[in-house]
C-alpha cells in the first residue's frame, strides 16, 4: 500500500505545500472567443486574382523525373497546358534534393539548371522540399505547384486558391484553375 505525504512533511518544498487551485467553471452564458484565420485579399470566392500570365510554376523533384520518363519538354509542355508564357521556378531545397539523388538523376539536374528556370532562394533550416513548397505557397499565392506526389497534392489542396499541375496521359493537366484564365478543363 502506498503512503501519501502530508502537506506539512519536511521533504516537500515550499511551492509543493500549496494546495492545488480548483479550476474555474466556465460560464455558459459568456461569449465565446475564437480565432478565425484571415484569408488573403487576393482571394475572392476561391478565385485567386494574383494568378495571371506569365505563370510562375513551382516545380517539384518528382515532376521533373516523371516529365523525363514521359519525354516531355518542361517549359513547352507547360505553355501548351496553360496557353500562356510560363516561368518554371525551382527552390534551393528542390535543387538540393535532386543533387542528393546522385548520378542516376543527372539528366534531371541538368534540366533543373536550365537558364529558363528561375531559382528561388530558401532562408529556412532543413532541406525537405515538400515543406518548403507548402510554406512558400501559403505565404505567396502567386504560384502554380507542379507535382506528381500524392501527399504533397493533398497538402496543397487544403490551401485555397493554389492550382496544381500534374502529369496524366503523357501531357500536363491542371486542377483548380479558374475558368477565365483559359486553362483546359479535364
Amino acid at each position: 500500500m502506498k503512503r501519501m505525504l502530508s502537506l506539512r512533511d519536511q521533504r516537500l518544498k515550499e511551492k509543493d505545500r500549496l494546495k492545488p487551485k480548483k479550476k474555474e467553471k466556465k460560464d455558459p452564458s459568456a461569449l465565446k472567443e475564437r480565432e478565425v484565420p484571415q484569408h488573403p485579399s487576393c482571394l475572392f470566392f476561391q478565385y485567386n486574382t494574383q494568378l495571371g500570365p506569365p505563370y510562375h510554376v513551382l516545380v517539384d523533384t518528382n515532376f521533373i523525373n516523371f516529365s523525363i520518363k514521359a519525354k516531355l519538354d518542361l517549359v513547352q509542355s507547360m505553355m501548351d497546358c496553360l496557353y500562356a508564357k510560363c516561368i518554371p521556378c525551382i527552390t534551393d531545397c528542390v535543387m538540393a534534393e535532386i543533387e542528393k539523388l546522385g548520378q542516376k538523376y543527372r539528366v534531371a539536374l541538368r534540366i533543373a539548371k536550365d537558364p529558363r528556370f528561375e531559382r528561388l532562394p530558401c532562408t529556412h533550416k532543413g532541406t525537405y522540399a515538400d515543406d518548403c513548397l507548402v510554406q512558400r505557397v501559403t505565404q505567396h499565392k502567386c504560384y502554380i505547384v507542379a507535382t506528381v506526389d500524392r501527399d504533397l497534392k493533398r497538402r496543397i489542396r487544403k490551401i485555397p486558391g493554389v492550382p496544381i499541375m500534374y502529369i496524366s496521359n503523357h501531357r500536363y493537366n491542371i486542377e483548380r484553375m479558374p475558368d477565365d484564365y483559359g486553362a483546359p478543363r479535364f
